[in-house]
């Protein structure tokens, strides 16, 4: 009987454990904005966040037209439902991932610091030379310090990047 309980709570907290890993806190850089949100990652590659995550992060909602913001909407295609929009328990989940790829919008991840970086749409792209002016954007110093673009409005900067690829 003792060994039957042993064998139950182990069981239990096995399961706990693969729940708790299931769901994770991941940062997603969405419009040059960094919102943390609750995700489920499977495969690596499908990041999948709340219904409430999806507005707070990215200001778009999920209607019977489609996927929209303000009077944007881009229409989820009816035999793929499934691949967007998962119900599990008492959360509804929507894959950021896979409507990245159907807007054609690059994604990029740090696996290691669990942030998802979502770049311009297709749609998006290209404005910034037009007009000369480089989009604003916020990124950490050495020590933690965040530092905006827009701080340096009206001054000469310099970037220096650096890409391994």
């Amino acid at each position: 009987m003792l060994r039957i309980l042993i064998y139950a709570a182990f069981a239990v907290l096995l399961i706990a454990g693969v729940a708790s890993a299931a769901e994770e806190r991941n940062s997603v850089v969405y419009d040059g904005v960094s919102t943390e949100v609750t995700a489920s990652v499977d495969n690596g590659k499908n990041l999948w966040i709340s219904m409430d995550d999806l507005k707070r992060s990215t200001h778009f909602v999920v209607k019977p037209q489609g996927v929209c913001r303000d009077e944007l909407c881009f229409p989820l295609p009816a035999k793929r439902q499934a691949d967007f929009i998962s119900k599990r328990g008492d959360v509804t989940w929507f894959n950021l991932t896979a409507f990245a790829a159907l807007v054609k919008q690059p994604v990029i991840r740090d696996e290691k610091n669990a942030v998802w970086f979502f770049g311009k749409r297709v749609d998006e792209r290209g404005t910034y030379l037009a007009s000369l002016e480089a989009p604003n954007f916020s990124l950490p110093d050495l020590n933690g310090k965040m530092h905006s673009l827009a701080d340096y409005r009206g001054k000469k900067v310099l970037l220096i990047t650096w890409a391994s690829w």
